[in-house]
């Protein structure tokens, strides 16, 4: 450094050090803005459509989905339990959380996934299970979601089966609250129970009324 120091015949410690001092700053500032830029690419999606279980696998294998967790939301109380709103008396709807890239999916292609995995023609119904927090609702994250969101109930409410008799809500999305653990992928942790419980709630038969195989 003393020998970079005399070549610079003008070149001063107190300029050497502030060049630096700059080198550093932009450097930095680079590094945020990438952080920032890789932060944007990956977006968030929230659906309820009844049991959490049955409504992370369509999504899990889907290119471009990031995470699927299961969780609660859309009621007032904080940090609920699973035993709380499953008595529904929290406001909250069992509901899963999807992280995506928009590059490689978009959310028009959640939309659909969505609604062939769920039964829009229940009010606080999904297949078996009854209450609250088991509707079916779209919880948009910005305007660009909640435009999508909207059109895509229109859509279905147009189709002559469903003769505009649509309850799936569109609603903003507010705090998301992760299922406990055990709750997460439970059709991999416990797929004898899973599958139990899925044909003894005649959700796949349902779904093949409303959509046929091709859901």
């Amino acid at each position: 450094m003393k020998l970079w120091f005399n070549k610079g015949a003008k070149m001063t410690k107190a300029r050497v050090l502030s060049l630096l001092l700059v080198s550093v700053i932009a450097i930095s500032l680079e590094g945020i803005a990438q952080e920032g830029k890789q932060g944007k690419k990956l977006e968030t999606a929230t659906f309820a459509g009844g049991c959490f279980w049955c409504m992370e696998s369509p999504f899990e294998d889907l290119p471009g989905v990031v995470s699927v967790t299961s969780g609660y939301t859309g009621g007032q109380k904080k940090d609920p339990t699973y035993e709380e709103v499953s008595a529904g008396g929290t406001g909250h709807a069992e509901s899963v959380e999807i992280i995506f890239d928009p590059m490689k999916i978009g959310y028009k292609q959640l939309l659909e996934v969505f609604w062939h995995n769920i039964d829009p023609t229940t009010p606080n119904q999904q297949f078996c299970d009854r209450g609250s927090q088991y509707r079916s609702a779209i919880f948009y994250h910005d305007k660009t979601q909640q435009q999508l969101a909207e059109e895509s109930k229109k859509k279905i409410e147009a189709m002559p089966k469903f003769n505009r008799k649509v309850f799936t809500q569109v609603l903003q999305a507010s705090v998301f609250y992760p299922a406990e653990e055990y709750h997460q992928d439970f059709h991999k942790k416990n797929p004898i129970r899973y599958n139990a419980y899925r044909f003894g709630c005649g959700r796949d038969r349902r779904l093949k009324e409303l959509w046929g195989e091709n859901k």
